[in-house]
């Protein structure tokens, strides 16, 4: 039996399998593959992530635009502003254009992150107070021929020719869900004074990479940025002049309070107080009585959830098994005592009326004795 050394070359991996051909007595030729498992592996992967960034985010078409050629996806971010989309937990980007019939184009860019409060993050770090809110996804604001949105874990920013609020909305309902606690919002906006507050000017920060790009007066040394905190800045008008508020949150008040020690130490230009694990941090005029009341505006209000049962139910309380039990006990009974009564008024109703009958006993009947007594005192 002669075999043959024979290479087959794969395009797809640009790697060659070793096969060897085998020429049976009958004549037939087999051919036996000597390839490895990793190769197939590895293909495997390569098609499934190739299929996974196939699908995209953005719709081929949406009210009425459709997409004039092909989408192009990142995984990386590559604008200037990488490092910040990075503490916001960028996973992927893609960037369509859209057209309609009366020639208008629309260029959409949609940024994928890791859930919904990096989203938020960017959002806020994107969006110029000078735009307008809109009612299009989570939420939306929009400028000169420039619109922004985002909708659960993805931000997406429209420029170009004219397009309607309509139209955007029925692009973000046309966006993938975020999944579970991905879909989950930061709550320390909520914490936020709104009287006096400009419009559009929060920035919610989660890294020094943002905390310096937003220009928040606020070293990264002094916030603190081992112990994770989440950070959200406002600015608001006085009749001093301006205010910038900075909420800083830390995971427990222990930490909060540690950091507190810090705040106070750096010096007079900053007036600062704890409300639970958040710092409250004011900059700007703060020695006025408007920016004192608007310190002390935000207060921590902690909410505790009780996921356990507070009382046993009824399949759950023993007491409850123990009175069934009982009950079936008397049922039980119950049932006995009539049969007995009803057995017994039958036979009497037989021996009555039919008598000499199965149920009816002759009264002279035979009944055996064993005498065990009379037994025991003959052997005495």
């Amino acid at each position: 039996m002669a075999i043959q050394p024979v290479r087959l070359e794969t395009l797809a991996a640009n790697r060659s399998l070793m096969c060897c051909e085998t020429a049976t007595p009958s004549g037939v030729r087999v051919i036996r593959m000597r390839g490895t498992i990793r190769t197939i592996l590895l293909l495997t992967a390569v098609s499934a992530t190739s299929c996974a960034w196939a699908q995209g985010m953005l719709p081929k078409s949406f009210a009425g635009w459709t997409e004039a050629g092909n989408a192009t996806t990142e995984t990386q971010a590559n604008s200037a502003a990488a490092s910040v989309l990075n503490e916001y937990g960028l996973e992927s980007a893609e960037t369509a254009t859209y057209g309609r019939v009366d020639g208008r184009r629309l260029t959409v860019k949609a940024e994928r992150f890791k859930d919904a409060t990096g989203a938020y993050g960017a959002f806020t770090f994107y969006r110029d107070p000078g735009m307008k809110d809109e009612r299009v996804g989570t939420k939306a604001a929009a400028g000169d021929g420039e619109a922004l949105f985002f909708r659960d874990n993805i931000v997406v920013e429209v420029t170009g020719d004219r397009v309607a609020a309509s139209d955007l909305r029925e692009l973000a309902a046309q966006l993938p869900e975020a999944k579970g606690s991905a879909a989950n919002l930061p709550g320390l906006p909520e914490y936020l004074p709104r009287q006096n507050a400009q419009e559009n000017s929060a920035k919610y920060i989660l890294g020094p990479q943002a905390l310096a790009a937003t220009k928040t007066p606020l070293p990264a040394e002094l916030v603190g940025f081992q112990y994770e905190p989440e950070i959200l800045t406002q600015n608001y008008t006085t009749a001093s002049g301006p205010v910038t508020l900075v909420l800083v949150q830390y995971p427990t008040p222990q930490i909060a309070t540690e950091q507190l020690r810090k705040f106070e130490a750096a010096g007079d230009s900053l007036a600062v107080r704890r409300a639970g694990p958040i710092l409250v941090v004011e900059s700007g005029e703060v020695h006025n009585e408007t920016a004192k009341k608007l310190l002390d505006a935000v207060n921590y209000q902690a909410e505790i959830t009780w996921n356990e049962p507070t009382s046993f139910s009824k399949k759950d309380n023993i007491g409850n098994l123990l009175l069934a039990v009982f009950a079936l006990i008397g049922i039980l009974l119950l049932i006995g005592l009539g049969f007995g009564v009803l057995m017994g008024g039958l036979r009497v109703l037989l021996s009555k009326y039919f008598p000499g009958t199965v149920l009816d006993t002759p009264g002279n009947v035979e009944i055996l004795q064993l005498h065990l007594d009379d037994h025991a005192s003959s052997h005495k």
